[in-house]
């Protein structure tokens, strides 16, 4: 257990330097988020304890014995043409430990082709695929390791490329499954065939840490995702706009440091709420301070960086539904079915 404790905060320590923000990277598509029940928590989670075989997509120490021979299917209605999803199934090997694979892939639709002076030739698609072989172990019923090695396959019209990634996960739970925390690198890797020959780019590399907490007499669970970890920083250098001038004078609004600090702090943070009435029926909620800021309109905030969903289950499945508002222009729309295949077996 020393071992694996020490290379996390050796890996941690390695890449702390490394930062970027959104669209300095490629294959982004790997920081999407396929579950209901996570898009409906605010779009991260990494520190919730029980069968939800989604889970371990966002941390693969989070993989475990209750999701054996489980199946989950993610389907994500995005914007425009884009479509994804994930496909996942799990089991438990003595002596091995807990092991899963699944695929996530991604659809940009068909695009129009044309030359340098824009006469249409033609349509091309676009798509992405990455592997996830994912496995872990526990070590006194309390701390979990899992890693999850990720395989990843892009085509952009006649261009393609072909890299490997890995997320590293190290999970606490209390004696009664209630407390959890966790700490995770995502997306540690290499592109190994770049799209052009000597231009390899950047992963989109992070590191997270979370918690949750069950009431043990209430049907509530709250969570804390800290995010991005790697980089303090996480707004954008844009050119100031109207509203950092002031209406009458025209002069510049002189920035508030406190504000600005706590502004950057937020912007790492993501809550959620979930509330269990009964067994089989959960509503969800979440809040994403970084997508409210970045993408709310000044003039009209409405739900951005709101999301919220539900899941019941009927017979011997689990559905969900989660919908996460990013922008005034619309919302992503997700669907999850998950099932124990041993529930189907005749019992004699």
């Amino acid at each position: 257990m020393r071992f694996f404790i020490g290379l996390l905060l050796f890996s941690c320590l390695a890449l702390s330097g490394y930062s970027q923000l959104g669209g300095s990277y490629t294959y982004s598509f790997l920081d999407l988020t396929n579950s209901a029940r996570v898009a409906s928590l605010g779009g991260k989670t990494n520190a919730i304890w029980d069968d939800d075989l989604n889970l371990p997509f966002q941390n693969p120490a989070l993989l475990n014995s209750e999701m054996k021979n489980h199946l989950v299917l993610n389907y994500v209605n995005y914007f425009t043409d884009i479509n994804y999803g994930y496909v996942s199934y799990a089991n438990t090997i003595d002596k091995v430990g807990n092991v899963a694979a699944g695929l996530h892939f991604i659809n940009y639709g068909e695009f129009i082709a044309a030359d340098h002076l824009g006469n249409k030739t033609g349509t091309f698609t676009a798509s992405e695929y990455a592997l996830n072989l994912i496995w872990s172990k526990s070590y006194d019923s309390l701390f979990h390791f899992g890693i999850n090695v990720k395989p990843v396959y892009s085509s952009m019209e006649r261009y393609r490329s072909f890299g490997i990634v890995a997320d590293i996960g190290l999970t606490y739970t209390g004696r009664e499954k209630l407390f959890v925390a966790s700490i995770v690198m995502r997306n540690i890797g290499y592109q190994i065939k770049p799209y052009h020959d000597q231009n390899r780019e950047p992963m989109p590399f992070e590191i997270q840490m979370g918690m949750s907490q069950k009431l043990k007499h209430a049907p509530f669970r709250f969570s804390a995702v800290f995010h991005n970890l790697q980089q303090f920083d996480l707004t954008y250098k844009t050119e100031q706009s109207t509203s950092d001038f002031d209406p009458l004078t025209g002069e510049p609004i002189e920035e508030n440091k406190i504000e600005k600090f706590a502004d950057q702090m937020m912007r790492h943070v993501i809550f959620g709420v979930e509330f269990i009435p009964v067994e089989n029926f959960y509503i969800r909620a979440g809040y994403n301070y970084q997508r409210r800021m970045e993408l709310k309109l000044d003039t009209r905030t409405a739900m951005v960086g709101f999301s919220w969903g539900f899941g019941l289950k009927i017979y011997k499945f689990h559905l969900s539904y989660g919908r996460a508002s990013y922008h005034l222009a619309g919302a992503s729309n997700h669907f999850s079915l998950s099932t124990n295949l041993s529930s189907f077996y005749t019992r004699r």
